[in-house]
């Protein structure tokens, strides 16, 4: 079965309290979910039209699993904590097998 992954990158950060106390209630979250983090911010270099901006990528076992780690009730309280805090880019995609 493929895995599945958690893509989010930051196109600006306007409220950095929102953030952190987004990061404090998803991280979390995303481990009772069976999420697995591998990117948190860190360096980045861009191509193309990427932005150099912090980067997010979280991994599940499987598709089904990260979706319904983004429905759970502890992921939503988190998302009701950044509210307008960013704009970012967040998909689900599933890996290759």
């Amino acid at each position: 079965m493929p895995k599945a992954y958690w893509v989010s990158v930051y196109r600006t950060i306007s409220d950095p309290e929102k953030l952190a106390a987004y990061d404090k209630l998803a991280a979390p979250a995303v481990k009772a979910g069976g999420g697995r983090t591998f990117v948190r911010g860190g360096r980045v270099v861009t191509y193309d039209a990427g932005i150099a901006e912090r980067t997010v990528l979280i991994e599940f076992d499987s598709f089904e699993q990260a979706v319904a780690a983004r429905e759970s009730a502890a992921y939503q309280e988190a998302l009701v904590a950044l509210s307008d805090g960013v704009e970012r880019d967040f998909r689900i995609v599933e890996g290759i097998d």
